[in-house]
């Protein structure tokens, strides 16, 4: 499939489609709202990851559950979730501070939403395999618990650290459904790559919208090999 795609239309034309204003804003937005939003997912999923991996709680079993479940619904549902929660008491303070619909930090919460929870995943994996014995160790010396995290445990779980956001930035590029409905698709504001190939698609710009495709495919894979030669330093 890759390969028909790649063969559909000529460098040149592909060429000339990626550089044209609008899609090189795309390209501008996806890159800064993803890594944005890896940044983000990260600092949200250590300490979860850490906390659902290392400790018992009453309830936990239903946080896991709220936890994973932007990543079994539907992605429509979930922008229509993020606009309807926009519309309640909390949602107005929120917007009122920051205003988040149909704009670039729309983008960002839409995406955060899906690439936190595998972010999360993720991190939750690497403390399972990290024995809990150093940290134990070095609280019994004096550290505590979260001297003992920063300093023994967090360096240990960089590699998972990196997959993490890897992961999240990844998501994070591919996400449509919930961008389009809650931050729209406007051109050269709120739009980002997948939204520039359903546009391109609508006004029948097949050869743009192959080359956008094709960009998303070389992004993804560049991510696919970061995170595989990660894996195999640490």
């Amino acid at each position: 499939m890759l390969a028909a795609t790649a063969s559909y239309s000529t460098p040149g034309h592909l060429l000339k489609a990626l550089l044209s204003r609008e899609i090189q804003h795309s390209v501008y937005l996806s890159i800064v709202t993803c890594t944005s939003t890896a940044l983000l997912s990260v600092v949200f999923a250590v300490p979860a990851g850490y906390l659902l991996s290392r400790t018992q709680f009453p309830g936990k079993t239903l946080v896991e559950v709220v936890l994973d479940v932007p990543i079994v619904l539907p992605p429509m549902v979930v922008g229509l979730a993020l606009l309807i929660f926009f519309q309640t008491p909390l949602g107005r303070m929120l917007e009122k501070a920051v205003p988040l619909t149909y704009t670039v930090y729309g983008v960002i919460v839409a995406q955060f939403v899906i690439g936190a929870a595998f972010a999360i995943r993720t991190m939750r994996g690497t403390f399972d395999h990290l024995s809990p014995r150093p940290e134990a160790v070095a609280m019994t010396l004096g550290c505590s618990r979260a001297r003992a995290f920063w300093w023994v445990t967090l360096p240990s779980a960089r590699g998972g650290v990196f997959a993490a956001a890897s992961v999240a930035w990844a998501h994070s590029l591919g996400e449509f459904g919930p961008i389009l409905v809650f931050a729209g698709a406007t051109r050269m504001k709120t739009e980002v790559l997948p939204t520039t190939v359903w546009l391109e698609l609508s006004v029948g710009n097949l050869e743009a919208a192959v080359a956008v495709s094709l960009l998303m495919v070389l992004f993804a894979g560049a991510v696919l090999l970061a995170v595989r030669k990660a894996g195999e330093r640490v």
